[in-house]
């Protein structure tokens, strides 16, 4: 067996190839970036090599760089993940070159696949069933207007060469023809070097299942049944099931076939996918062939029981197959989870920074956290969004679904905005609760459940974490003096505490009623409160009769919440307001929160009053002012406008006017 392999690739998946590795005994050795150089993957692996800047085209898109990182590591294979050079026929054919065994199809498996135009016609030769539509070489405007118009609409124009959900574009009636046609050119060209398209009748309100596939080098291939990933945003994938709810036998039987006969056409050898489309009253067609492992290829484990990188490994060293397809069982159900950093309040606008909180739940025979990240890693900007996979199996689809939603409850991560929140409540729709859903799904209830109002109490348990926080610290045991929870001789006295959330301001008034207790009243209701601390970031809060088991992590200027399923910040408008007074005592500005410095309004040398505001910082997707301190000059400004700064940099210097 191969006792040394590259991972040319990072984060998620080289973690994963590097767990399995560690337990085979086999040596193996990571890539980074610059930007990757502490990453988690790096610090896993035997042995690690630089292959250049953070672009991926100068990393981990560098054929060159890989190659050179091999030979310099003196590995027997290369094993290419997902993603970056994974499909790339002339990456296989360099390492082929090299003396390497590139862990994947041979190069002209892996062109003929690439090539939607060509895969379809191999495919309709190999009696696999493929979409109607057309696919050739006369790509001018007014033969392909002609061929949509005979194929009828609506139909799908895509990219030849696409993938990844690129280079698609529906198309309603011929008057929208053109205009699509000429985006997915645009896009394709960018996206692929080609622009080539193919035409393909479009099927509403589809399902999209897939079959993982295995062979090896001996003329076998078997099936490893099927996975369900009908549940996309944009035709990006957002869960994954397997088997596929809902399907008769004789249709999954069907399928399976079907993509056994799309292996063997190719002479395939190693791990693949065969992806369909399928349609309401059960036709199904070929759309696609993934030729290397797939992101969502943990959900086959858990069904199985097998260890499909350990199958590559030992498939790429020359064995057989390691079971015949009779022995190759499915027992219960399993859900696949894609946590991504990216803000669903805002558009899925991609996220990065460090994570500081990575608290997720323990993870056993059914419970599995895929990541290559843990607390303290920094997530860079310049790669995929997607920083972990949560992975749960059940006896039966039911049970599966209910731990998934339990998980996602109780994973609590802080530092870039996440879509855990978003999935959860994803989790809870009824039509995917039912298995009766498509692709169509997000973009039916997808704004609802992003829109969707945080709870009454949420604003009162961030109040309360202030207010336990306050009375955990050392400066309020002793002299009342010190406090600063408006404690007064004489009557209590209602406190006000200031909150930012989502663009709104939000006020919660705090009455001291009793060693412990709070009497909290804001907009959304009225509560009687108490609570303790377990430690630095849980803590135990009842709201008249309902308890909360709450995890939250709190900064300089703010407290990010997450409770039953919830990730809730909230900026603390006194907090803003002690940053700015501690720093003015030494002159300084200091930037309260990471985030991006958007104007700078004063000059240096010039006159300034107390409470001006100098500069105007983003974060968390807010503008917060900050202001001088005191009245005097400006004498220093660090930084320009766009620079991205970390919590506490000086970003302003005032002496204090003489005087």
């Amino acid at each position: 067996m191969i006792t040394s392999l590259l991972i040319a690739n990072r984060g998620e998946i080289a973690c994963r190839i590097i767990r399995t590795c560690r337990r085979l005994g086999v040596r193996a050795v990571a890539v980074y970036s610059t930007a990757d150089r502490d990453a988690r993957h790096v610090r896993e692996a035997d042995a690690a090599y630089c292959i250049g800047a953070a672009a991926p085209s100068a990393s981990y898109l560098s054929i060159p760089a890989l190659i050179a990182a091999a030979k310099a590591a003196n590995v027997e294979a290369v094993h290419p993940g997902y993603g970056f050079l994974s499909e790339n026929a002339d990456f296989a054919d360099a390492c082929a070159a090299a003396g390497l065994i590139f862990m994947g199809p041979s190069p002209h498996a892996i062109r003929l696949m690439g090539s939607k135009s060509a895969a379809k016609a191999l495919m309709a030769e190999a009696g696999v069933p493929v979409v109607p539509g057309w696919q050739g070489e006369a790509q001018d405007d007014a033969n392909l207007q002609a061929r949509a118009d005979a194929l009828g609409y609506p139909l799908m124009i895509k990219a030849v060469a696409g993938g990844g959900g690129r280079g698609m574009r529906e198309v309603a009636d011929a008057a929208g023809f053109v205009a699509a046609l000429s985006a997915c050119r645009r896009e394709a060209a960018s996206a692929f070097g080609d622009d080539k398209v193919l035409l393909e009748r479009l099927i509403t309100r589809p399902r999209h299942i897939e079959v993982q596939i295995f062979g090896d080098s001996h003329g076998e291939v078997v099936h490893l049944f099927e996975r369900d990933c009908s549940l996309q945003r944009r035709h990006q994938k957002l869960v994954e099931e397997a088997p596929a709810p809902g399907l008769a036998g004789s249709d999954r039987q069907a399928m399976a076939a079907a993509a056994c006969a799309a292996a063997k056409a190719v002479n395939y050898v190693g791990a693949g996918t065969v992806e369909f489309i399928r349609e309401a009253d059960g036709r199904f067609y070929f759309m696609e062939m993934n030729t290397r492992l797939q992101v969502e290829h943990p959900v086959t484990e858990m069904i199985t029981g097998l260890d499909l990188v350990e199958w590559q490994i030992r498939i790429a060293s020359g064995e057989a197959l390691p079971l015949r397809q009779a022995d190759i069982t499915c027992t219960g159900h399993a859900f696949e989870f894609r946590l991504c950093a990216e803000d669903p309040a805002h558009g899925f606008l991609p996220s990065s920074g460090r994570f500081g909180l990575f608290d997720v739940p323990p993870q056993d025979a059914g419970l599995r956290l895929d990541s290559g990240f843990e607390a303290g890693d920094n997530l860079p900007p310049d790669y995929d969004s997607m920083f972990a996979k949560l992975i749960v199996h059940g006896a039966t689809r039911d049970e599966a679904l209910m731990r998934a939603r339990a998980a996602l409850a109780g994973c609590h991560i802080s530092g870039p905005a996440t879509n855990i929140t978003f999935l959860h409540a994803l989790a809870d729709v009824a039509a995917f609760r039912q298995g009766g859903y498509d692709t169509g799904l997000f973009a039916r209830c997808g704004d609802s459940l992003v829109a969707a109002p945080p709870p009454d109490q949420a604003p009162a348990l961030a109040a309360m974490i202030e207010l336990l926080v306050e009375a955990a610290a050392p400066n309020t045991q002793g002299s009342p003096w010190a406090r600063r929870d408006s404690w007064r001789l004489g009557p209590a006295v209602a406190r006000p505490l200031s909150f930012s959330s989502h663009g709104e301001t939000l006020t919660i008034l705090a009455t001291a009623c009793g060693e412990g207790c709070w009497q909290l009243a804001g907009a959304t209701g009225t509560w009687r409160a108490t609570g303790r601390l377990r430690d630095a970031h849980h803590a135990d809060i009842a709201l008249d009769q309902t308890r909360f088991r709450v995890t939250f992590t709190r900064d300089a200027t703010s407290c990010r919440v997450f409770f039953d399923g919830h990730d809730l910040r909230f900026e603390s408008l006194a907090r803003l307001c002690w940053q700015s007074d501690e720093a003015g005592a030494h002159g300084s500005l200091l930037a309260p929160m990471p985030g991006r410095i958007m104007a700078q309004l004063v000059s240096i040398g010039a006159e300034v009053e107390a409470g001006a505001v100098l500069v105007i910082m983003e974060a968390m997707k807010m503008e917060h002012h900050l202001r001088s301190p005191h009245a005097g000059t400006l004498t220093a400004l660090a930084g320009k406008v766009g620079d991205q700064v970390e919590q506490g940099r000086e970003l302003a210097r005032v002496t204090p006017r003489a005087g």
